[in-house]
């Protein structure tokens, strides 16, 4: 069972890697051959492809070298250097998760409404939908611009844009989940002389919270995404988006490449942890895993 569950991550990850490297010395290359024939050189090509893996400012970072950036920013530093990728990581880590949790918030609310509520239901989920159509890279800077404004800055303008981003796939999915109780379960609860609120938490809530899980871990995701995004239009100082200004800035692709490496773990990290607590909850709950996927 494990071995079937890891073969083929492995095999996935094997192939990454070498098409990874490949590009490296494909884009690499051309640096290595133009430097070799202003000097007056000829250089093999099993010359060139040792040489574009220890590039200083390589067009694309081989994998090693990505690896060895991310040991020396997280091992090697204290975590409170401003040079280290965990006290960077903690930063944007912090906007995540105050993000997710208002927009986790805020989608639960919304859902309930526009299953309680014909008229929101017709006026208000068109418009979620279409909020979402806006780039976030567009209403960030404003965004980041209208709170500094009135003296709001640090933590909650970022948490705002990951909360913007990450309400949506919890609304949707709470109002799927909400609705998913059958006919025949309603009318029973009807038939008991049921309230509204009985009806939500005895029925309603229990079957909604596979759906409920299933969006946060797009939400958590997602909310990650809005928090670095949160961080580039202002010219951070802190954070995993202003490691990736700094690199950029700099012309240092390592740097940016093992913050954007840095990242997709966290993402993976924390859409695991929220897979692991639905599944929990869902076997306490008693739910089929067919139910819950």
């Amino acid at each position: 069972m494990i071995r079937s569950r890891i073969l083929p991550i492995l095999t996935v990850v094997v192939a990454i890697i070498a098409i990874w490297y490949g590009g490296a010395v494909l884009l690499n290359a051309p640096f290595e051959y133009d430097r070799a024939e202003r000097a007056g050189n000829e250089i093999a090509f099993s010359q060139v492809v040792p040489l574009t893996m220890a590039q200083d400012r390589p067009v694309l970072p081989a994998p090693h070298q990505v690896a060895t950036e991310i040991w020396k920013t997280t091992v090697e530093k204290r975590i409170t250097s401003k040079r280290s990728l965990v006290y960077h990581g903690w930063i944007t880590l912090s906007a995540t998760l105050l993000g997710f949790v208002m927009g986790t918030a805020l989608g639960v609310l919304l859902a309930v409404g526009i299953v309680h509520s014909r008229v929101l239901d017709k006026s208000l989920m068109p418009w979620i939908i279409t909020s979402q159509t806006i780039p976030i890279l567009a209403i960030a800077p404003m965004i980041i611009v209208v709170l500094n404004s009135v003296g709001i800055t640090g933590l909650f303008p970022k948490a705002l844009i990951s909360t913007y981003l990450s309400f949506f796939p919890v609304a949707v999915g709470m109002v799927k989940g909400l609705r998913s109780p059958e006919a025949m379960h309603l009318d029973l609860m009807k038939t008991y002389n049921s309230s509204r609120a009985d009806v939500l938490w005895k029925l309603r809530w229990p079957s909604s919270v596979p759906f409920l899980f299933a969006s946060m871990k797009v939400a958590i995701a997602i909310s990650l995404v809005g928090a670095i995004v949160g961080e580039l239009p202002t010219g951070a100082v802190a954070g995993l988006g202003a490691r990736l200004l700094a690199g950029s800035y700099y012309g240092q692709t390592v740097q940016i490449w093992s913050a954007l490496i840095v990242a997709a773990i966290m993402a993976a990290v924390l859409v695991t942890i929220v897979g692991v607590i639905g599944a929990w909850l869902n076997r306490r709950m008693g739910v089929r895993p067919e139910a819950a996927t």
